[in-house]
């Protein structure tokens, strides 16, 4: 590593009126599954904050926030759908404070599941038609549209996220526009079939995020920043397209928010954490030269940076420092989000900045059981059980980490897919309960 490659990874950023970030390296936000049955953050979940803080990145940007305990990604999630009271806030505040304890930044991502909670957790999601994801299994349930009020209803949660995150001491929140959660679902014209002034044309489409961005920031002002993360595609035919998605980047650029995360990809194509499409009818894969580059998504940012003039965070794909160095000057991204590799490697930021090591490889060699369930095999079911079962290796990192354990690369995929889904079993009988209790 070259140290022109380090000054640029450790270049600050400066953005609004917050202190700068001090270097270049964003923590993207992964589900962490650490919350208590209430949906507020826990000891476990401080501790593995103060983990990545201390591991270098210039910015932590939390695991998604629900803004509606009814619709959460997972039993786990943080939630904030309500106001709080004294006791609730300061349980944020401590988080705040163990996300920041080595001066980075930390910025809350705030979310609402839509049509992709599981039925488990709700049968009858609210999403704006009643079209349900295309996948086998019936894990998801057929949704209902969402009536004017309940979506300014939602809109308001987004607010009163914001405007908890900013009591508690965040420098930012990051509003998720992506991956097929709700704002996602209005987005796409394949999830969002109204024919109100909430869907048809791409500004109607377009029209909750909009509002979400505009009523946040007259809550919160100057002194809280606003991030959004967008799909540069859902790389399905017939959905939200790169087009679409450079339009609504442009309106949010004039809405005055102060990051872009590009990204793409929803749960019938996910891209964004490299699993290919279930049902490849529907399937469109972004363009092979984007993944030789490494990043995902990076060929899109490029695009990106000649529409619109705002921060772009670039996430998914990042292993080596040159890469990210190259991002920032040659293609102008302001941050570079790392993932995965921060699951088995927490301080792998600080090897990057001071150059004494490489980023790990995480992904090379997962796999569960005989070889036909590798990312090689030629069974596309096989494939998307391993990709699932290798993110249950992953969560098993996170709780690691959360208990104050040091991670442990030779966990096997399959114990861990078990230890996972016992634990989410845990978990969902005791947000049943919370929930009649409630």
């Amino acid at each position: 590593m070259s140290e022109q490659t380090q000054s640029v990874l450790s270049q600050t950023l400066q953005l609004g009126n917050k202190p700068p970030i001090p270097n270049r390296l964003a923590k993207a936000a992964m589900t962490e599954g650490l919350a208590d049955s209430r949906g507020l953050p826990t000891a476990e979940l401080n501790r593995l904050y103060e983990t990545w803080s201390r591991g270098g990145c210039g910015v932590l940007i939390t695991g998604n926030v629900q803004v509606d305990r009814r619709h959460l990604e997972r039993p786990g999630n943080v939630v904030i759908d309500r106001e709080l009271t004294d006791d609730e806030q300061q349980r944020f505040t401590d988080w705040a404070k163990s996300c920041t304890v080595a001066g980075n930044h930390v910025w809350m991502q705030i979310s609402h599941a839509g049509r992709q909670t599981q039925a488990v957790v709700n049968p009858k999601p609210y999403a704006p038609s009643a079209i349900a994801l295309g996948l086998p299994g019936k894990l998801f349930g057929v949704p209902i549209p969402l009536e004017e009020d309940e979506i300014h209803s939602i809109i308001r949660r987004f607010v009163n996220a914001a405007v908890v995150a900013q009591r508690a001491g965040f420098q930012g929140v990051q509003i998720h526009a992506a991956h097929g959660y709700l704002i996602s679902q209005f987005l796409s014209p394949l999830a969002n079939q109204r024919t109100d002034h909430w869907g048809g044309s791409l500004e109607n489409r377009a029209r909750l995020l909009m509002e979400v961005v505009r009523q946040t920031r007259e809550a919160v002002g100057n002194d809280l920043l606003i991030a959004v993360k967008l799909n540069s595609a859902d790389f399905q035919r017939g959905g939200f397209e790169v087009q679409d998605s450079l339009q609504v980047a442009g309106w949010l650029a004039d809405a005055g928010v102060d990051v872009l995360e590009v990204s793409g990809g929803n749960y019938e194509n996910p891209q964004m954490v490299g699993l290919a499409a279930v049902d490849d009818s529907l399937a469109e894969n972004p363009r092979s030269s984007t993944e030789q580059r490494e990043a995902y998504f990076l060929e899109f940012a490029a695009q990106f940076r000649e529409a619109i003039d705002i921060p772009l965070m670039v996430t998914g794909g990042f292993r080596t420092a040159d890469a990210m160095a190259a991002a920032i000057t040659d293609d102008n991204v302001s941050l570079i989000g790392l993932g995965r590799p921060l699951c088995v490697q927490p301080d792998g930021p600080n090897g990057l900045l001071d150059g004494s090591s490489a980023l790990v490889r995480p992904e090379d060699g997962l796999r569960m059981g005989p070889g036909w369930f590798g990312p090689n095999s030629p069974f596309r079911l096989l494939k998307a059980a391993n990709g699932f079962a290798v993110l249950g290796w992953y969560y098993q990192q996170i709780r690691r980490m959360g208990n104050g354990d040091t991670t442990d690369s030779g966990l096997g995929v399959f114990s861990s897919f078990l230890r996972e889904q016992l634990k989410q079993m845990k978990d969902l009988k005791a947000y049943k309960r919370e929930m009649l209790t409630d």
